[in-house]
Order: C-alpha cells, then structure tokens, then sequence
C-alpha cells in the first residue's frame, strides 16, 4: 500500500490532547480491514530477516500494532505498560512526551539475554517512548534490532533521539514532513 494509501485514513485531530496538538488518529486505519492488513504486514515483512524473537510494544495503541505484527514474524509479545499494571517484578523507565513526562514497565522475566526484539508503536513523535522502551529491552539483557511505527512525526525530528541511543533500522509507514 502506498503512503498516500495511509496516510488517507488518518484523521487530525486539532488541540487534542491539549491547544496547539495535533492528534493524529489511527482508528479509522485500523477499522479499515484492508488498511489495517496492509499496514502491519509492511511492518512486519520491513523486519521479516532480522531474526526478530519478540516484539515489544507501548501502551496502548503500541499494542494493537505490535501484537499482530508479532504473530506475523512468529514472535512473542511483550507489553509496556504504564505503572500499576502489571502484577510481577518490574523494568521501569521515565522518559519525556512533547507535552510532559511518562513512565514505562515491563515485567522482568518478558525477555532474556536471547531475545532479539523489534519495537512497534503506533506513532513516534520525539523518540522520547521508543528510546524508553530501548532502554526496557537493554534491562532486561536483550537485544534491540529496530524500530517500526505507522507514523513519523519528522518536523519533531525523532530520528535525532533515536538515533544518539540507537543505530538501528527505524522503519515508518506515513512521514508526516
């Protein structure tokens, strides 16, 4: 699917969560069957060789594209999750938002020191949740391999905070200039 394909069944939403945000929503990507399908299987064949064991994705919409593109690369899913969430040991990590500041978890036995993970969300703004969820990974002694998100927010420039923790692949569907 082409990214004009994509990016015609995202919808902006001004102000939201905040004045001067532009939400970008991916419901009606996800609720279109063929969208939806094409998307993670791009996601998901971008990764195909890299020997991808797990996929790590953040709460909540992280989730709903990093679950299926991990079924595809016939990989585990581990979730990120916000505080609270989840019921045993933890990994935690802080990072900021373009609008303020949130945590991560992920249960400390998700992944081990064999795992080569891919990092999905649906959007990556600042890098700012990509980065945490890295650093997630490297606590739990495995090893990232990239990064792949529906779409890239580039007039944030992410690639530059990915980028000075990480050299690897960062993969986007929509680059929204």
């Amino acid at each position: 699917m082409a990214e004009s394909d994509y990016a015609g069944l995202i919808v902006d939403i001004p102000d939201y969560p905040e004045p001067g945000v532009i939400f970008k929503d991916i419901t009606p990507l996800m609720a279109d069957p063929k969208g939806f399908a094409a998307a993670i299987d791009d996601l998901a064949d971008h990764f195909k060789d890299a020997g991808i064991t797990k996929v790590v994705g953040a709460e909540a919409r992280g989730f709903l594209v990093g679950a299926p593109v991990a079924y595809r690369l016939g990989a585990g899913f581990v979730p990120a999750r916000k505080p609270g969430k989840l019921p045993r040991d933890v990994y935690s990590q802080t990072y900021s938002l373009e609008y303020g500041t949130d945590e991560l978890q992920i249960h400390k036995d998700a992944l081990s020191a064999d795992d080569k993970v891919l990092i999905i969300d649906d959007l990556v703004a600042t890098g700012g949740t990509a980065v945490a969820t890295a650093k997630l990974v490297e606590q739990a002694g495995a090893e990232v391999m990239g990064f792949g998100f529906i779409l890239e927010l580039c007039y944030l420039d992410p690639r530059k905070e990915i980028g000075a923790a990480y050299d690897q692949d960062v993969f986007t569907l929509i680059k929204v200039k």
